[in-house]
């Protein structure tokens, strides 16, 4: 039998929040997701969430952008217009290789960041015009809502999450 009811559980410190996280998954209840208005850190690692990907998508896309840094540079300061900056032969790459080091620097950062900006919203889903998907408007101010499956006997689990400190706890029907 599967119950499409949750439980939001509402507190009003993170201190709290993060003992009620570690008291329902030593419960062995599962948190569906927790909204807060600012991160909590070790959050992640309370609920038991893997480790993010998104720092080997940042050597990648760094990678990339010394990559075209580098073929760019290449063809326009040696290939297509060579010129002579300063007395600095133009014969090689490598021969110029000091001068173009901010420039590769520059573009490994510029395309790391903003590729991983884009990866970060296509993987959370946060499309423009996206309406929002808290569930209490007061997650975006002072408020810390902590969202558990329904399991068992549900007037049990409201007590327990009221033992949590939850200062309010409510179940929902989910859509």
């Amino acid at each position: 039998m599967s119950s499409n009811k949750v439980i939001h559980a509402i507190y009003n410190d993170d201190d709290a929040l993060m003992h009620a996280v570690h008291q329902t998954r030593s419960a062995h209840h599962h948190i569906e997701e927790v909204y807060t208005p600012f991160p909590v850190h070790g959050l992640d690692k309370a609920m038991g969430l893997a480790p993010t990907r998104l720092a080997i998508c940042a050597f990648i896309y760094g990678c990339i952008g010394l990559s075209v840094a580098t073929t760019m540079m290449n063809y326009i300061m040696i290939s297509d217009w060579p010129q002579d900056i300063g007395g600095k032969p133009s014969f090689s790459y490598i021969q110029n290789m000091p001068a173009f080091v901010p420039v590769m620097f520059e573009m490994t950062v510029f395309f790391a960041a903003h590729l991983m900006v884009i990866t970060f919203y296509m993987r959370s889903k946060l499309w423009p015009f996206k309406q929002a998907e808290n569930p209490d408007v007061r997650t975006t101010d002072d408020h810390f809502l902590m969202e558990v499956a329904v399991h068992g006997d549900e007037s049990e689990m409201v007590k327990f999450f009221e033992g949590t400190g939850a200062v309010e706890v409510k179940v929902i029907e989910k859509h």
